[in-house]
């Protein structure tokens, strides 16, 4: 079977229901049938997820990934800070904003879509994205810190 591309997920023909799903649809998809139903609470599951379709979004520049995410519905992410080895991400909207307070981060699936393609389009694999804040956790937005290495070869 050939691989499905960003581009194939464009092409739509659902002539009676449209081309969005709702939110509680992909919250129970997430939360309940990954976070609650696999082993690890989904991690190891939504980080290989979220890395690939984060390599796959076709964004060629940092800002243009942070439009993508943002027309993909994903959340209003906005780069804070940075420098050589730091980026600090927030996102307003985010897919978990609302749901009451349960003292846990849980939006690694997509924290794994910005590594993903920070890999790609800052050409290093060698950064790690972690999850700092969470409305879940009780903060009133989720962030991202990003760590930035040296590659092997500089």
């Amino acid at each position: 079977m050939d691989l499905f591309t960003f581009n194939d997920m464009t092409k739509i023909n659902r002539t009676e229901l449209g081309d969005e799903v709702p939110l509680e649809l992909f919250r129970a998809i997430r939360l309940i049938g990954m976070y609650q139903g696999l082993p690890m609470e989904g991690k190891t599951t939504t980080l290989t997820v979220g890395r690939k379709i984060g390599r796959s979004i076709p964004a060629d520049t940092v800002e243009q990934f942070l439009d993508m995410f943002k027309a993909l519905k994903i959340g209003a992410m906005t780069l804070l800070e940075q420098t050589d080895s730091y980026m600090l991400f927030r996102v307003d909207d985010c897919f978990c904003s609302g749901l009451p307070v349960k003292g846990k981060k849980v939006c690694d699936l997509e924290g794994a879509i910005l590594e993903g393609a920070l890999k790609r389009i800052l050409s290093n694999n060698n950064l790690s994205v972690y999850e700092s804040k969470c409305n879940i956790n009780g903060d009133d937005y989720c962030e991202y810190t990003v760590r930035k290495y040296n590659n092997i070869d500089d």
